[in-house]
Order: structure tokens, then C-alpha cells, then sequence
């Protein structure tokens, strides 16, 4: 916002400090001046005044009562109370009528008349404050309405008295459709959310924005009707917005303008306008302000005010403070050290005791009060370990390269009778009827992410950990699971990402035993056998991976194989753990063995794994099954289980000799089983 330095200066009797110096005075009291820049005989500041003191810093008067309360300086006495000036007739009601159709629209409206003026060039003073204040001069009586604006922050209107329709002022909504030529001649198409000052005959301005071209101020103009409003300022704000319509008056109308300035800012324009423009005053002006604002009271106690500011400022400096900022105060009966506090009209920013405390410690100086530590006990949170361990889980498979996705709890009729799920939830009300179900898992969600992006994406790993709604007694069970998919043939990746996801939450030895589909979902499998898997620890299932199947893809129109997995996390967070059990890693080489096994087609894994692991013994560090094949070039009802058998010592290097004897033992252990054979 731009301010003239000399029409600051206009409002004391004594001068005021340099403008540079005033800048930084300002500055240190939460006004930043990022401009200060000679403009002929006068200086331009630009001042950022924060949004909660635009009602009364968007003006000369207001910068200049801060000045006085910072430097002392006091405000000449004219400013300081209310405008007096010589009426020359009487009775206002045979110039005009007034309507306001929406009070709550126009809360007050003053409006008053001058006859006989003569317009004209302002006088050199008035351009070159309006110059330097970025206002452009156009004749003595709208630059005296800019002017008075500027000094006050209420914006002014003047109309051509004679051509006003009816000699009628209505305050309306616009009719759909209404058109209006503003005064730089731009037209506008007007809806019923605009508020429009009219005639009989149309709209003369859009309220609080911009004035028409109709009865605008010309040179034959001999009798005016200056307005001063308060208007609804959300009003203002929605059509200006709509209109992409900013101008000085909306920008002050937008953040608040106090209704009391009506009368006040109407009454100097108009003394203003007179002495420059000659013409007699009508004696009483009109002023529709039915329902007066109460003046704001706030019970400040001084005890309260310096433990918030952090140290004690003498009661006698407070109190001295406060009468500079205008407000009046008087003691409480009981408790001399609270003040009833009447806030001034113009401070609409101020309704709490902390904002009078802010007030003080602001105008006290903020460079005055010490640094200090603050003395505070700080107790860390007890730790929540569902989400702790939740956000763990997440950042491991982030760190795999998946990215989380959020999906709705519900499911449709048509993946219901994709996935074959029984005993869901049905709502009663869905929003819509693709939400007409409650999930029991987050499988449908994922899949339908992987079909909705399959053609923008040559690689997808997604995951998401969210709960899903189980019956459990004809009641309602959540529980959390933790899911993840991959675009591709990728259950062993898959399989790799969940050891790492259980080495890295410190579970140990998770193994894999065969997936047995579920009776509901055996006429559409889901799965492919001989890809996919239990997920144990111990003997506990606590998941399952595995390949969707051809016919589930087609159902759902992926064009790409996926890999699924699902865990039930609230079991598995039942078996995480911090520990670390620290082992020493071997100097020596480890040795890998490759292993195939023939076996009937429902043996368990877990019952191979079981044998290996007992005849390998302690050499044997770690057993990786890497394939499961049922198909082509296999005796009927058989299935080839693939192993990655580890061996490694921690005090030598393993000979050749010694590998094959321990391999040797395994291949002799596995085919004591007669429908074992291990390949070769």
C-alpha cells in the first residue's frame, strides 16, 4: 500500500522524523517498508500493512495515529474528533429517495448532497499527493472523494445528481443478465450475486467496486450526491472475484472497512469538495444505519499480560500505552488489577485479551523484551507401537521401490462376484453402488489400481496397509493387512521382498508352505497352483503370495500377469521385534548348491524343508526354494520342488570333497521317502 510522506506529515503540528527513519521505526513494529522512494517534493513509503490492520491501516489517518503512538508526536485536534462544517439548507428528503433491499448486504449508507459546485482541475497540492500515492487525478470532486479515501480508508462515490433516474438511490442484487459500462468504459454482464447502487432505471455501480458510466461527475455538473457505505465484505470479495474486477475501493471493502467512518469520511469530503469546488451543502445528510454495532469490551488482566509476555511492564506504562492506542479503561470493582478495556471503533482486529497483550508488548517495543529459555519439563510421548511399526513396514517396502496407494473400504457387486467373496458387509445406504460392499481384503483395490494404469506404466509395485471387515459372530471385525502387488511375472521377486520386509521387522525363519485354495473360490481360481504359497512363522500362517491366474486376469481385464501378496499385519506386529541377535560373518567363501526334488503333487513344502535342513546340519546356513513346477515333461499327479541349498563354515573354507558328502547325505535323507526321487 502506498503512502505519502508529507500527507503523513498534515496530520501533526510538530515534524515528524525522516522518512527513511520512520521506515525503520515501522519496520520494528510489524510493519515492513519495502520502498522508500523521493518522489519531487514529497516521498513514497511502501508499506505492508498484515491483513488483521487493514480496517484501519489502509489509510493515512491510521499509519499516522501509529506514528503518534510510537513517536509520542500527537495528532493534531482536528483529527482527533468529529468533522464540523456550515450547512447552507435544509431538509435532504426533497433531493433523493433512499432504499437498502438487504441490510444484512448494506449494514449503513450515508449519503448527502452539494448544489451549485463547479468542477474543475485540482489544485497542484491534491494532484501530487494523489500522484504519489499511484492514484491518476481526473477533477476536483472525484479527486476529493480518492483523497478522503486515502486519508480515511472508507471509500467514496460522487453521482451527477441530475441524472439520476427518479432522483431514486436503491441498494439491490442485480437481475440476471443486467449490464453495466463502468467508468473506464469496460462493460460487465451482472448475475444475481452482485450488489449494484441503481436508479429506476439500472445500475449506476457495482457496490463497493466501481462506478458507472451513466451519472458520472462531467463538467456541466452543478449538483452532486456523495455516498459512503459499509458493505458485507464477503459480498464484495465474491464479485470482485467474479468480475476479476480489483480496485482501491474493493481491496478496502474485502478486508473490513468500520461502519462508524461513514458519516465521518462523508462529512470531510464534503467540506473538502466545497472548499475546492465551491457550491452549498444540503443541511442534513441521509443515513440509513439501523442496527448500530456495540462497541467491543475486553477484561484484561495485568497479572496475565506479563506472564505472556515474559516480563513485568509497569502498570503505569500499560495503561499509558493503551490511551495512545485509544483505547479507554477503568478498573474492576473488586480487582484493581483488571481493566475493562472499550476498544476504539476503528481496531476491529482487537477481541481478546491477547490481543491487547500483543498490542502492549508490540508498541513497548518487541527489541526491549530479553532472551530468555523457557523452563518446561518435556516428556517425550509414549511410543505407539501399531503406527510405529506400521510406518516401518511401509518405509521397507518404499525403500524395495514399491509406492503406497490409498483405495476405498468398499467394494462393487461386480468384484464381489469376480473375487467369489462371501460374507460381506452390504451397506445400507452406499454412496454409490461401486461402494456397496465392505472389503475383507485389500487384493480388489490393488487389482483394480494395476488394471487402471497398466497402459501408462511398463513396471508397477504397489503396496497399501489398510483394514479390511470380517464377520466374526454376526459383528463387525476390523483388522489391518498389509498388501503389495507387482505388474509381471514376479512371484519370486515377490517372494525375496517379503523376506527382506520380515528380516529387516526382526522376524525370523518365515517359510513357505503350499497354497490350498478355499471351497468358495475353487470354481474360479484365483491363483496359480504352482505359484503360490502360504507364508508361516513357525507354524502359524500369517499371509499368503502367489500369481494371479489367467482366468482371474481376464475377468478383470489386465493384460499383464500380477504377483500378489497379503499379510495379516495385526498377527504379524504381534511377532516383530527391535532386537538384534549380532552374528559374526564368516571370512570364508560360502559354497551354493543347486538341488531338485520329484514328489507327489499335495506334499508339503515344509515336510522337504524339514529333511534338508535336519541332514545339512550347521553347515548348511540358509535353504532358498526358487521354483515350483507342475506341468509338461512330468509324470502325472507330480510336482519338481527347486532348492538353492547355502553351505558355509565359519573357520575354514568348505572343500570340494566335504560339499558333496554333505549334499550326498541330503539326496540320501530325501529319498528314504519312496515317492521322493531327487533329480540328476
Amino acid at each position: 500500500m502506498k503512502f505519502s510522506y508529507k500527507f503523513l506529515e498534515s496530520f501533526f503540528d510538530k515534524k515528524i522524523i525522516p522518512p527513511k527513519k520512520l521506515a525503520e521505526l515501522l519496520t520494528m513494529h510489524s510493519f515492513e517498508v519495502s520502498e522508500v522512494e523521493k518522489i519531487g517534493k514529497d516521498w513514497l513509503l511502501d508499506i505492508e500493512v498484515l491483513p488483521n490492520r487493514a480496517g484501519d491501516c489502509f489509510s493515512h489517518l491510521g499509519i499516522a495515529r501509529e506514528i503518534s503512538v510510537l513517536t509520542g508526536i500527537p495528532l493534531k485536534k482536528e483529527y482527533l474528533k468529529k468533522v464540523r462544517f456550515t450547512k447552507e439548507f435544509g431538509g435532504i428528503e426533497g433531493f433523493f429517495g433512499l432504499k437498502i433491499k438487504h441490510k444484512w448486504a448494506c449494514p449503513r449508507y450515508s449519503a448527502g448532497v452539494i448544489k451549485g459546485l463547479k468542477v474543475k482541475e485540482s489544485p497542484q497540492w491534491l494532484k501530487e499527493r494523489l500522484i504519489t500515492c499511484g492514484q491518476k487525478p481526473i477533477n476536483n470532486i472525484v479527486d476529493a472523494t480518492n483523497y478522503v479515501m486515502l486519508e480515511t480508508g472508507q471509500p467514496l462515490h460522487a453521482f451527477d445528481l441530475e441524472k439520476i433516474e427518479d432522483k431514486k438511490i436503491i441498494v439491490r442484487f442485480a437481475k440476471e443478465g443486467e449490464r453495466i459500462i463502468t467508468l473506464d468504459n469496460r462493460e460487465f454482464a451482472l448475475n444475481s450475486e452482485v450488489l449494484v447502487i441503481a436508479d429506476e432505471k439500472g445500475p449506476m455501480a457495482i457496490a463497493g467496486i466501481k462506478g458507472g458510466k451513466g451519472p458520472e461527475i462531467g463538467k456541466k455538473t452543478k449538483d452532486i450526491v456523495l455516498e459512503a457505505a459499509h458493505f458485507n465484505p464477503q459480498l464484495i470479495r465474491r464479485a470482485s472475484r467474479q468480475l476479476n474486477l480489483r480496485t482501491d475501493a474493493s481491496v478496502r471493502f474485502e478486508h473490513g472497512v468500520a461502519p462508524e467512518f461513514t458519516e465521518y469520511a462523508l462529512e470531510r469530503a464534503m467540506d473538502l469538495i466545497v472548499k475546492l469546488a465551491g457550491g452549498k451543502m444540503v443541511k442534513k445528510i441521509a443515513d440509513f444505519y439501523p442496527q448500530k454495532r456495540i462497541g467491543k469490551r475486553v477484561k484484561l488482566n495485568l497479572a496475565s499480560l506479563n506472564s505472556l509476555i515474559g516480563i513485568r511492564i509497569p502498570e503505569k506504562t500499560v495503561k499509558e500505552i493503551l490511551k495512545r492506542l485509544g483505547f479507554s479503561f477503568r478498573s474492576a470493582e473488586k480487582n484493581k488489577k483488571i481493566l475493562q478495556i472499550e476498544v476504539p471503533f476503528w481496531r476491529m482486529d482487537i477481541s481478546i485479551p491477547q490481543d491487547i497483550t500483543e498490542e502492549v508488548a508490540r508498541v513497548y517495543g518487541y527489541n526491549r523484551l530479553p532472551r530468555v529459555f523457557p523452563l518446561s519439563v518435556l516428556v517425550p510421548p509414549e511410543r505407539n507401537f501399531d503406527i510405529f511399526w506400521e510406518n516401518k513396514a511401509k518405509d521397507i517396502l518404499k525403500e524395495a521401490g514399491f509406492f503406497e496407494v490409498y483405495n476405498y473400504s468398499f467394494v462393487s457387486e461386480k468384484e464381489k462376484k469376480i473375487l467369489k467373496e462371501a460374507d460381506l458387509f452390504e451397506l445400507e445406504n452406499p454412496i454409490s453402488k461401486e461402494f456397496k460392499y465392505l472389503r475383507k481384503s485389500l487384493i480388489a483395490g490393488l487389482l483394480k489400481n494395476v488394471q487402471q494404469n497398466q497402459k501408462n506404466f511398463s513396471q508397477i509395485k504397489i503396496f497399501e496397509l489398510g483394514k479390511v471387515f470380517l464377520k466374526e459372530k454376526g459383528k463387525v471385525k476390523e483388522k489391518r493387512m498389509l498388501s503389495g502387488a507387482i505388474m509381471g511375472n514376479a512371484f519370486y521377486e515377490l517372494k525375496g521382498v517379503i523376506d527382506v520386509l520380515f528380516n529387516k521387522m526382526g522376524v525370523a525363519d518365515p517359510w513357505y508352505d503350499e497354497y490350498q485354495p478355499t471351497p468358495e473360490q475353487s470354481p474360479l481360481e484365483i491363483w496359480q497352483r504352482e505359484k503360490s504359497a502360504e507364508i508361516k512363522v513357525d507354524n502359524k500362517e500369517v499371509g499368503f503370495l502367489g500369481q494371479i491366474s489367467p482366468k482371474m486376469l481376464k475377468e478383470l481385464k489386465i493384460e499383464k500377469e500380477v504377483a500378489l501378496f497379503q499379510i495379516d499385519f495385526d498377527e504379524f506386529s504381534k511377532m516383530v521385534s527391535e532386537e538384534k541377535v549380532y552374528q559374526p560373518i564368516s571370512r570364508y567363501p560360502s559354497a551354493v548348491r543347486d538341488i531338485a526334488v520329484l514328489t507327489p503333487r499335495f506334499t508339503k513344502v515344509e515336510e522337504v524343508l524339514n529333511k534338508i535342513e535336519t541332514a545339512g546340519g550347521a553347515l548348511l546356513v540358509d535353504v532358498d526354494l526358487f521354483d515350483i513346477y507342475e506341468g509338461e515333461n512330468l509324470p502325472e499327479g507330480k510336482k519338481n520342488l527347486a532348492f538353492h541349498l547355502i553351505f558355509q563354515a565359519p573357520d575354514r573354507t568348505l572343500s570340494p570333497k566335504e560339499l558333496n558328502l554333505l549334499q550326498d547325505k541330503i539326496i540320501k535323507t530325501l529319498e528314504e521317502n519312496p515317492e521322493w526321487e531327487v533329480r540328476r
